[in-house]
């Protein structure tokens, strides 16, 4: 399975992981944008990378 990680390089720690199947671009930046704000507006900078899992 594919999916998209949100990664925290302040923390150096996974914020959120979502699936590719289920999730698209626009949904992952919604999800973002609504859930993890306060830690966007605590200074932190997020990652999107891909995480492929067997």
């Amino acid at each position: 399975m594919e999916f998209k990680e949100l990664f925290c390089t302040n923390c150096k720690k996974v914020v959120g992981r979502y699936n590719i199947k289920f999730y698209d671009e626009i949904k992952i930046a919604e999800v973002l944008n609504t859930t993890h704000s306060e830690h966007i507006k605590n200074g932190h900078h997020i990652v999107i990378r891909k995480f492929v899992k067997d």
